[in-house]
C-alpha cells in the first residue's frame, strides 16, 4: 500500500509540474514581463485543497521559468516566490485570503526582480505584478474553484487521494 501511495504522488507530481510548465510556456507572451497573467497560476490553489500539490507546482513554475528573460534570477527567485505562495495556502483555511498569498509574494519578489533586471519602476512594477496576480488567482481561480472544483465531491475526493 505504501509502495502504491508513493508512486500516485510521483506521477501527480509530473503531471501538475508538467501542466503548470505547459501552460505558462504556451502562453508565454502573457506569462512573463512587467504586465503579466500567467493563467497556470490558477492551479496555485490545489495547495489550498491538499499540501500534496506543493512539489508539483514548484517543480512546474522551476520548469517554466527556464524559458524566463529574466534568466537564472527567475528560476531562483520566481520559484522561491511560487513555493512561499504555496506553502502559506496550504496553511490558510480560506480559498480568497489563500489566493492573497501570491499576489503578495509575487507582487513584491518578481517586482523587485524585474526592476534589478530590467530597470523598470519598482513600485510600478510590483503593483503591475501583484495585479496580474490578483486577477489570475483572486478573482479567476477564485471563481473557477469555489463553483467549479470545491462543490464538486467526485473531483474533490479524487484531487485529495494521498
Amino acid at each position: 500500500m505504501k509502495k502504491r501511495s508513493m508512486a500516485r504522488k510521483i506521477v501527480v507530481t509530473g503531471i501538475v509540474a508538467a501542466l503548470y510548465a505547459a501552460l505558462t510556456i504556451g502562453l508565454a507572451p502573457i506569462s512573463y514581463g512587467g504586465v503579466q497573467f500567467r493563467i497556470s497560476e490558477v492551479m496555485t490553489l490545489l495547495a489550498f485543497i491538499n499540501p500534496m500539490y506543493i512539489g508539483g507546482l514548484t517543480l512546474g513554475c522551476f520548469l517554466a521559468n527556464l524559458a524566463s528573460p529574466l534568466g537564472i534570477v527567475d528560476v531562483i527567485f520566481g520559484t522561491l516566490a511560487t513555493f512561499l505562495s504555496v506553502f502559506m495556502m496550504s496553511k490558510t483555511h480560506n480559498i480568497f485570503t489563500a489566493s492573497l498569498w501570491p499576489v503578495l509574494f509575487n507582487g513584491v519578489i518578481i517586482g523587485i526582480e524585474l526592476w534589478a533586471v530590467f530597470k523598470l519602476p519598482l513600485f510600478l512594477t510590483m503593483l503591475q505584478v501583484a495585479l496580474g496576480e490578483f486577477v489570475v488567482v483572486s478573482i479567476l481561480g477564485v471563481l473557477v474553484f469555489r463553483y467549479g472544483i470545491l462543490y464538486n465531491t467526485q473531483l474533490m475526493d479524487t484531487l485529495n487521494q494521498r
